[in-house]
């Protein structure tokens, strides 16, 4: 077979021979493939293009529509996008808008958009862009924490704390005088009863707090208001359980379910809160009012025991100077006078010794509810205020749905036994009825908002306040000035109050300072963070694509 019959057989298997100086009909084989050769499709470039197009896009005749961009710029001088694209002060000046040839070039032109996703960690599930992990993008307009220094979590705690502490005073001075009324005056003596009203109307806490979140939020549509407030409710629920920030809950933590610990904590505490409001209901008409004043305010003595035993507080002089400083002057202001001629004071010894025991049983009743609902219902340490404030109004309306569902028990007992009859009040006891139940209800809200906010054992001095806010609204009202005795106990009470506040002010900074040490500034975000009224889902959001 000559060259020329191998050459034109292609069917076999034998090399195919060409005569020196002949081209081969076939053509060439491709290099070896080489991924480092290997450029991707760019645009098309304005320099390829005509004459009358060019001109059309120069970067002079755009700069007046807002297009801003240099056609004979080498498009490689902007590979990196991300780090000018997020500068705002690089906004005003041209830049190129020619897309790279390098990897960048498949990266789509409409980006995605920062507002609806800053501050949220990208999901491992979505389909991104090309950008690096570390680049500027990651960062910029990340969500900023509610409070960047422990100096501002402890002022915004405190703002919260007195705004709450005069609404609990004026609220309860208005409770004390209308309950004092309606029960000596026009004679509807009804202990139980007045206290499963005043204890059932905290039910209103939440509806009229949603009411005014509802109102601050008012640009949100209802249903990304009520998804993101209840979102914050049991995210919070899921702190108070774990008594870990929502950003170190493990995933198992965040996906259960936190109220079935809630319901099992409210019944706890809401039976030591029936005890201590009980034994005052029924002691009022057993023992003189100074006895009932001095034992009963002996509950913030036993807030600061059981602070130290449950919360391991510890145990600091000036905070038990300040306690006992306060205590003193309440035995002042019950025994300093002499005059003993109050509604209820004449009582025989046996009488008033077991009124007096009921009283000091609802005196470590109360201390005792009041460290169990710092410890088992309020939020830990490093918890935002507003997050704070909301869920303590929340479980406020918690223990009034359990007072209002399971404590009427007692009511047909009682009746039946001829212990407490029970009457439905009418006319005037009605009206001023409500006024004290719905009195009690801010002043409980509240005084539940200053005890998350600050510690029990300065809630229960705060809480003494009221004696000589009572005492002046008495001299108001009936015209009898205050007594030396109550003056110099009262001094004493809001000497106490002061010593206490600032002691526990300097101590709320010295445990923000630590933690933020040992946590590198990790705060938790407000409640304005998880409700915000712009267009994004906010932490809601990043909570769902990070789940």
């Amino acid at each position: 077979m000559t060259p020329s019959d191998r050459s034109s057989d292609s069917s076999g298997g034998d090399l195919i021979y060409t005569p020196p100086g002949t081209d081969s009909p076939l053509p060439p084989p491709p290099p070896p493939f080489s991924r480092a050769s290997v450029r991707p499709a760019s645009p098309l470039r304005l320099t390829s293009l005509p004459q009358p197009i060019k001109e059309e896009f120069r970067a002079e005749r755009q700069y007046g529509k807002g297009v801003h961009f240099d056609p004979d710029a080498d498009p490689r001088e902007h590979d990196d996008d991300d780090e000018h694209d997020e500068d705002p002060t690089d906004m005003a000046g041209p830049a190129s808008m020619l897309r790279p040839t390098g990897p960048e070039s498949h990266e789509p032109l409409l980006r995605e958009d920062k507002q609806s996703s800053r501050g949220r960690p990208a999901s491992p599930h979505e389909a991104g862009s090309a950008r690096l992990p570390l680049s500027r993008r990651s960062t910029f307009r990340s969500r900023s924490p509610s409070y960047t220094h422990s100096e501002d979590m402890v002022r915004r705690k405190y703002i919260y704390a007195s705004f709450f502490l005069v609404l609990s005073l004026v609220s309860f001075v208005v409770q004390t005088e209308t309950a004092v009324y309606i029960q000596h005056e026009l004679g509807w003596n009804k202990a139980y009863c007045m206290m499963y009203l005043t204890h059932g109307s905290w039910i209103f806490l939440w509806p009229i707090q949603l009411l005014f979140l509802r109102i601050q939020k008012r640009k949100l549509s209802w249903p990304a208001f009520w998804r993101r407030h209840v979102y914050l409710v049991r995210s919070t629920a899921q702190m108070v359980r774990s008594q870990e920030l929502h950003q170190h809950l493990s995933k198992s933590q965040a996906m259960a379910s936190p109220w079935p610990y809630m319901i099992k904590t409210t019944a706890f505490i809401t039976t030591f809160l029936t005890m201590a409001g009980g034994s005052w209901y029924v002691a009022v008409d057993l023992t003189s009012p100074s006895d009932l004043t001095a034992i009963y305010n002996c509950s913030a003595f036993f807030a600061y025991v059981f602070s130290i035993m449950l919360l391991h507080d510890k145990l600091r002089f000036d905070k038990a100077l300040s306690v006992a400083l306060a205590i003193i002057g309440v035995f002042v202001v019950a025994y300093g006078d002499k005059d003993d001629g109050t509604p209820g004071a004449e009582k025989g010894f046996g009488t008033k010794l077991i009124g007096n025991i009921v009283i000091g049983i609802g005196s470590v009743a109360y201390g005792f509810y009041e460290v169990l609902y710092k410890k088992y219902a309020c939020p830990p340490e490093g918890t935002s205020p507003g997050r704070g404030m909301v869920f303590a109004n929340t479980f406020g309306s918690m223990v009034g749905l359990f007072t209002l569902t399971v404590l009427w028990i007692p009511l047909p007992i009682l009746h039946w036994t001829g212990l407490e009859t029970f009457e439905i009040p009418t006319g005037q006891a009605a009206w001023l009825l409500s006024i004290s139940t719905l009195s009690n209800a801010v002043f409980s809200g509240s005084f539940l908002v200053l005890m998350s906010l600050t510690s029990p054992v300065l809630s229960s001095v705060a809480a003494l306040l009221t004696i000589f806010l009572v005492g002046i609204t008495d001299w108001i009202v009936t015209g009898k000035p205050l007594s030396a005795a109550a003056v110099a106990g009262c001094t004493l009470i809001i000497v106490a109050f002061l010593m206490l506040s600032w002691a526990t002010y300097r101590e709320m900074k010295m445990e923000e300072a630590k933690r933020e040490g040992e946590e590198d500034k990790v705060f938790d975000e407000d409640e304005d963070d998880l409700l915000r009224d712009d267009g994004a889902d906010g932490i809601l959001g990043a909570h769902r694509r990070n789940s």
